[in-house]
């Protein structure tokens, strides 16, 4: 297999090839509350036909955009386990006939716990895949059901207990937190069950009520008792603090990992590099444009049959945009914004563009800035919002 490698000409324009692939299976057995993923009911669904049409577009992106040897290969969702053993076996054969992988890659597919047999764990591990993230959210059973999860606290234990079985060393689990009716000691006991796993990475969200789903339909209502500013600032402390204690180096905002376990997929985001989004609804940065993909499938299969990408929309990422970018994005990471690595993209030193915010920062303890690296402190991380709307330059 032909793998590119650095800069290459691509319509006569210079062309780093991406070395990281997000691809989206939009099914789920079940609809979550706080969900707002372009996502479908898998019953009745046309999942063969997606999946060709999943394979056509990656061909004809990879015709326009060659790829690089693939650093990080992430399958998400939806839900990708809600295919059956066979479409399971169609996606992999397509990404790896596709992609050409780098020797060392983080190649992850998204799991609920409950929908993972051993059977599927297994043919993803003989394809290549070497990293599970399940959506486990809580160890709380009534909070599951409130949130609308399908599994239950002993699924996880089971899913991990299989996955390690099939050989996964690396697993990590997601965590929300500020869930309704949720108190501070519950989650305090979801961090307990969490860690006692110990798995070698965690991430930890909380909730954000999105429009179109069933939890913003009922805060509009008055009917969804959130825990409150005051006591989601003190879950995130918490989560950081019992991270810590245990171990776990907290390398971004809402991750945490063990050494050597920090996820290339989250990474790839937070430093701002290109990488192509495959799939309905799916998201792309690729020849310094940010793209966004048709979202309903039978409008996604179309243009494919039509022989063209399914691209909904398209911007250009100007030089000043792509600047504010790495600034708010860089620093969710632990290690920040550095210096050089700025001034190596930009042919400009942050401070030379953003001095003002970075002074106005530094002096309300917000972030620290030691002359190579400009970093969030632990205030800033609790204020990351304020932080990074603060980079937004004003027309």
């Amino acid at each position: 297999m032909f793998f590119y490698f650095g800069v290459i000409n691509v319509n006569h324009l210079s062309y780093t090839a991406p070395t990281a692939a997000y691809i989206h299976i939009p099914f789920c057995q079940h609809i979550c509350h706080y969900c707002d993923f372009n996502k479908f009911f898998l019953q009745g669904q046309p999942v063969n036909e997606y999946l060709e049409a999943l394979d056509e577009e990656v061909g004809l992106t990879l015709a326009q955009f060659p790829a690089g040897a693939m650093k990080s290969i992430f399958v998400g969702g939806g839900t990708p386990t809600a295919l059956n053993d066979l479409q399971l076996e169609k996606l992999c054969k397509t990404i790896n006939a596709h992609l050409p992988r780098a020797r060392e890659i983080e190649y992850t597919f998204e799991g609920n716990p409950g929908d993972l047999s051993y059977e599927k764990l297994t043919i993803l591990k003989n394809n290549g895949v070497n990293r599970l993230s399940l959506g486990v959210q809580s160890f709380n059973d009534a909070l599951l059901e409130k949130i609308g999860r399908s599994h239950r606290a002993k699924d996880v234990y089971k899913t991990v207990e299989d996955a390690k079985k099939a050989g996964f060393e690396n697993i990590s689990i997601d965590l929300i937190y500020s869930l309704p009716g949720q108190t501070l000691e519950d989650f305090r006991e979801t961090l307990s069950e969490a860690l006692s796993l110990g798995l070698p990475h965690f991430s930890g969200y909380s909730l954000i009520i999105e429009p179109k789903t069933v939890f913003y339909n009922l805060m509009r209502k008055g009917k969804l008792p959130l825990p409150g500013e005051d006591v989601e600032a003190a879950m995130y402390e918490l989560l950081m603090d019992e991270m810590a204690l245990h171990g776990y180096r907290q390398y971004e905002i809402s991750n945490f990992s063990k050494e050597g376990y920090e996820s290339i997929h989250n990474l790839t985001y937070w430093k701002n590099e290109e990488y192509y989004g495959f799939g309905a609804g799916a998201h792309s940065y690729l020849g310094k444009a940010r793209r966004s993909n048709i979202g309903p499938l039978n409008r996604y299969m179309a243009a494919l049959d039509e022989g063209r990408l399914p691209v909904l929309e398209e911007n250009k990422v100007t030089d000043v945009e792509a600047m504010e970018e790495e600034m708010f994005l860089g620093l969710r990471m632990a290690e920040g914004v550095k210096r050089e690595v700025f001034e190596r993209k930009y042919g400009k030193s942050p401070d030379a563009i953003f001095r003002g915010q970075i002074n106005h920062l530094s002096k309300n303890g917000l972030i620290e800035d030691d002359g190579i690296s400009i970093r969030l402190t632990r205030k800033g991380r609790m204020l990351g919002n304020e932080v990074f709307q603060s980079f937004l330059m004003k027309d």
